[in-house]
């Protein structure tokens, strides 16, 4: 699974005029699901992302979690995060996980951030959507399950 975390003061996601989630002060998380992504990739960033010290504690280092600050997750489903557009010009998607697989990963994976107390809110799986955000910082981090050495 590969993942985009955006450190936001607020985010935001419209399909048509309808606002269909938003956040204050968190993370927007942009979420690629990679074909034979398994139990392994889901816990690693269930785990990882609300853990991430990218909050500035009083002295001003980048030292406290999402948990600590109590901030949320704006979560949104994003095949192209496995385009690979290293041989042309035009991005192959092959390496994205098929849309009965990437779903339920997806809705697990903000599941298991919901378990751990975190206001989760959510774009719409598959559909064309516009999403807003303020970029805090900026602080912005690429996640890979399978790249953990």
């Amino acid at each position: 699974m590969r993942a985009v975390i955006q450190r936001v003061t607020r985010a935001s996601v419209t399909i048509g005029d309808e606002v269909v989630g938003q956040i204050g002060p968190g993370f927007l998380v942009l979420i690629g699901v990679e074909e034979g992504d398994g139990e392994a990739d889901l816990k690693y960033l269930s785990v990882k992302v609300p853990h991430l010290r990218i909050f500035e504690d009083e002295n001003g280092k980048m030292n406290r979690s999402l948990l600590d600050v109590g901030g949320q997750i704006l979560a949104v489903s994003q095949f192209t995060l496995l385009g690979d557009a290293r041989s042309s010009r035009r991005p192959s998607f092959t390496q994205a996980a098929r849309p009965e697989t990437a779903n339920p990963m997806y809705e697990r994976l903000v599941a298991a951030w919901r378990e751990q107390g975190i206001e989760v809110q959510t774009g719409r799986f598959g559909a064309d959507m516009k999403v807003e955000l303020v970029n805090d910082g900026p602080v912005t981090l690429l996640m890979d399950s399978r790249k953990l050495l």
